[in-house]
């Protein structure tokens, strides 16, 4: 089956081709229900030789990328999943889009080492493809955050997270095959953590607004100085952040 919430952010983001290159940086969902020929077919025509896999590892199957894999594409694990105080505190209380936003800061902040590696792949020859389960949320502020550091303008990022909402339905109903305790879409969706303690998902969470992602650019700007900066901070080389210039940014 064929990647759902597949897209080159370039397409939206910088029509005029003058910030980043199309066929650089792709972003999808995970594959549903795991990658198959149909999926690896549409790697190679995009030039896709790296994957990078933001889920944390219970989320993961040894399958999911298995034939991909096979076929010579380089899965990179860079899971974007602490559990931090802070965040599930903020998990208990969010409600709205802005929430969300704030969500994605402290999300971001806390996952240094997979924000890193997430960068290093993207600057590895070929295509990259940035995916986490819905490939919305992890997807959103890793993408918003390479789109950032080429300049691109926040209200187009905004237009290219929220792009996601129209493939919704069809993420969910991947999921929910899946994970099926985690998404019924019957009223609040309930899930369980590892401790066996009852959970709700956050409406919010279970929507693409595009408050949330300018939100989360309003933030990594006033509170970092843009992706320039933040992304020093979580480790990238001076020299990965040049070479993924070099690689992405528009001649």
């Amino acid at each position: 089956m064929s990647l759902v919430n597949f897209r080159d952010p370039a397409v939206l983001s910088d029509p005029e081709g003058l910030r980043i290159r199309p066929g650089v940086l792709y972003r999808s969902a995970q594959p549903f229900p795991a990658a198959d020929e149909a999926t690896v077919a549409q790697l190679r025509g995009c030039d896709i030789r790296t994957v990078v896999d933001l889920r944390a590892p219970r989320e993961t199957r040894p399958d999911d990328w298995a034939a991909a894999e096979a076929a010579g594409v380089s899965v990179v694990a860079a899971p974007v999943n602490p559990a931090t105080d802070a965040l599930t505190a903020h998990m208990a209380t969010m409600a709205t889009a802005a929430d969300l936003g704030e969500f994605y800061l402290l999300l971001a902040e806390s996952a240094p080492e997979a924000v890193a590696a997430a960068v290093e792949a993207a600057t590895r020859p070929g295509a990259v493809l940035l995916h986490c389960a819905a490939g919305k949320d992890r997807t959103g502020l890793l993408t918003a955050l390479l789109l950032d550091l080429l300049g691109i303008p926040a209200d187009r990022i905004v237009a290219d997270y929220a792009r996601t909402a129209d493939a919704l339905p069809q993420i969910f109903a991947g999921l929910a095959e899946r994970h099926r305790t985690a998404l019924n879409g019957q009223g609040p969706t309930r899930v369980t953590d590892p401790d066996g303690r009852r959970l709700t998902i956050p409406a919010p969470l279970l929507e693409a607004p595009a408050e949330a992602m300018s939100v989360f650019l309003a933030r990594i700007h006033t509170r970092h100085g843009g992706a320039a900066a933040f992304l020093p901070a979580c480790g990238v080389p001076a020299d990965t952040l040049r070479a993924f210039r070099a690689k992405a940014a528009a001649a």
